[in-house]
């Protein structure tokens, strides 16, 4: 529901705009992604009356339109992030993280801010980073064995970007109007590239908007934070950074917000209930204030 609506609002958007609207199917992850889940999803929002001009169905000018079909598109970003020192490999496990965020901190650079921030954020699923790594370079030498990186192909490690602590990051939300963030209190060094070969979300949307030319960007408003994110990736790579339009959350009536545990409210599911597109536009649900 939360994702339609959305979707719904980014195809309004584009038409007030005279713009086109993009279908880009964010496929990265192999274990939660089947082409049975993308071609469901289209097919529900095609049943709601939404049409996109570009995207895996349609083809267009900037295509494929599966990240999972880009890998060269993200390879060169990070290459480039790393030739200009915005990043370091980290070895860190995630119990090595949970571990040092819950250890004594006497000795650390990071304030009690970002300390506390390091648990996990409800809108957000990456802790503020202690910068157990931060020390390492990309072209520094590295001993053999196991836990070897080769530094030409990002595999192997966890490819952090090097925030600057106390930095304030500034934007004029369309909808929601100003956001700022402060890199080491709200978000610490954020991986750009995993150690099983998959590039993160910040740094695929980054390098797709680039790509396709992309001018407004139209998601959830948990996604806040990562914009302040994907706007130092922008400055890094020197890339115009695009407008942002962030939808308040769709919750239930008790204030939870809708999640895809919540079956009964799936597009499928009021599909087959025989509620009509526009009745489920249209409903009153609660959103976040």
């Amino acid at each position: 529901m939360g994702h339609a609506r959305t979707f719904w609002t980014a195809w309004q958007r584009a038409r007030d705009a005279s713009g086109a609207l993009v279908m880009r199917m964010e496929d990265l992850d192999p274990d939660r992604s089947r082409a049975v889940y993308a071609d469901a999803a289209l097919d529900d929002l095609r049943w709601l009356g939404i049409r996109w001009h570009e995207g895996p169905d349609k083809g267009g000018p900037f295509g494929p339109y599966a990240q999972s079909k880009r890998r060269p598109v993200y390879l060169d970003a990070w290459r480039k992030l790393r030739d200009g020192g915005f990043l370091f490999p980290c070895r860190c496990s995630r119990k090595d993280l949970e571990s040092a965020l819950g250890a004594p901190h006497e000795h650390s650079s990071r304030s009690p801010a970002a300390l506390r921030a390091g648990k996990l954020d409800a809108l957000d699923d990456e802790p503020v980073y202690p910068g157990t790594c931060r020390h390492h370079h990309w072209h520094a030498p590295q001993l053999p064995g196991p836990t070897a990186v080769d530094l030409e192909n990002p595999e192997g490690a966890n490819w952090r970007f090097r925030v600057r602590d106390g930095e304030a990051v500034e934007f004029l939300d369309l909808n929601l109007g100003p956001q700022r963030f402060v890199a080491g209190e709200d978000f610490g060094d954020f991986v750009v590239w995993r150690r099983d070969g998959v590039p993160s979300y910040q740094l695929a949307c980054v390098a797709d908007d680039a790509a396709m030319g992309i001018t407004e960007v139209v998601r959830g408003a948990d996604l806040l934070k990562s914009t302040a994110r994907q706007i130092l990736l922008f400055r890094a790579l020197g890339i115009r950074i695009p407008q942002w339009f962030h939808c308040r959350l769709v919750v239930d009536h008790n204030g939870r917000r809708l999640a895809k545990r919540h079956d009964a409210l799936s597009l499928r599911a009021l599909r087959q209930r025989g509620l009509t597109p526009m009745k489920i536009l249209s409903a009153e649900l609660p959103v976040e204030a």
